[in-house]
């Protein structure tokens, strides 16, 4: 995907890692109706890329993400009869399911603002890193909507409990950077000009590991959400005899073996 041009957001491929930001900096990056399908499609598309290994989703002019655009969005939406407004919270919901189904890790480095949409696309990443000054809000109850929005009640809970959850999902309130790191949605907090550096270097880490093992964790992480202890214990069974058939685990033996540091081709 090195030669993908999209039109409402920034992308280029480094070192087989996929680097996304939005390019809206003068408005802290809103999401419109366009850069929504628009990203949606590129993780559908990165499901089935050579070139990508791994996805970081960088922030833009100090801040990450503010959200659906005030005026291009929720504007238009107040006019909008049922079966509009279904097609496009269906739409938005797709976007997040095309994350968590696109094969690859996906590491959200925040800084400044990042709510509304923004909040979640850091939530349905794989891993977070983060700013002291990055404020993340799950607004939607400031606009008069449930807080039940594109996966929210479902993810947010497993990831910083289902009390915490609650109660930024029903008043909308602001996580700080600190308490992200504490409550758990944050990996780890590092400064602002550490911080494109220290997401890059994690992706990079990981797609010199074995790639295609990654693509297996990353499907269980989340078929597990809804299985037994035992349906997941066999599910990792049958999962880890897949990666067994590998090069890679073949060549991590052989590595080993010759005292070496195995290098993983990803098959």
């Amino acid at each position: 995907m090195a030669d993908f041009a999209p039109k409402h957001f920034r992308w280029r491929v480094q070192r087989r890692v996929g680097i996304v930001q939005l390019d809206r900096p003068e408005r802290k990056n809103p999401i419109t109706f366009e850069s929504y399908a628009e990203l949606r499609d590129a993780f559908r598309d990165i499901a089935h890329a050579d070139d990508v290994d791994a996805v970081v989703l960088l922030p833009n002019g100090g801040n990450f993400c503010s959200g659906g655009d005030v005026h291009d969005i929720i504007g238009p939406l107040v006019g909008m009869e049922m079966k509009e407004l279904l097609a496009f919270t269906r739409m938005t919901g797709d976007l997040v399911k095309a994350m968590l189904n696109c094969g690859k890790p996906i590491i959200a480095a925040v800084d400044g603002v990042a709510v509304g949409a923004g909040a979640i696309l850091a939530m349905a990443s794989d891993m977070r890193i983060a700013t002291p000054e990055a404020k993340t809000a799950f607004l939607f109850t400031r606009v008069g909507l449930a807080g039940c929005d594109m996966g929210a009640c479902a993810i947010l809970p497993r990831i910083i409990g289902q009390a915490r959850a609650a109660e930024l999902l029903y008043t909308g309130r602001t996580m700080s950077g600190e308490e992200g790191e504490r409550w758990g949605f944050f990996n780890r907090l590092v400064g602002a000009e550490e911080l494109d550096e220290e997401a890059l270097t994690l992706a990079e880490r990981i797609v010199s590991g074995p790639t295609f093992a990654h693509g297996i964790t990353k499907t269980q992480l989340n078929q597990e959400w809804s299985m037994g202890l035992e349906q997941a214990i066999e599910a990792e069974a049958q999962a880890q005899a897949i990666c067994m058939q590998t090069k890679d685990f073949e060549r991590a033996y052989k590595a080993f073996v010759a005292k070496e540091k195995p290098v993983f081709e990803g098959n």
